[in-house]
């Protein structure tokens, strides 16, 4: 029986990452940003970093090799979400 990433994931494993910044491997693009709320359906990252992360470069560089700032606050959807961690 397939299940919502929400019902099936830990909300805590969000809500742990609140304030820190984040990347989000989701199905089309990679997000970044300061993890402000955590919705029931959505991530909000902080308008003061959000950032669509076109290329990651060598993941043990210091930041991301292509990372576009948005300048305003960013919703993603948890449903996209792949696999996410503590950002850079």
């Amino acid at each position: 029986m397939a299940k919502k990433i929400v019902e099936c994931c830990d909300e805590n494993e969000f809500e742990g990452l609140l304030g820190k910044k984040v990347i989000l491997f989701c199905a089309n693009y990679f997000y970044s940003g300061t993890l402000e709320l955590v919705g029931k359906r959505s991530l909000l990252l902080s308008k003061n970093d959000a950032a669509v992360v076109y290329e990651t470069g060598p993941f043990g560089d210091a930041k991301w090799k292509d990372e576009q700032r948005l300048g305003r606050a960013l919703r993603v959807r948890i449903m996209t979400i792949e696999a996410f961690a503590e950002g850079k």
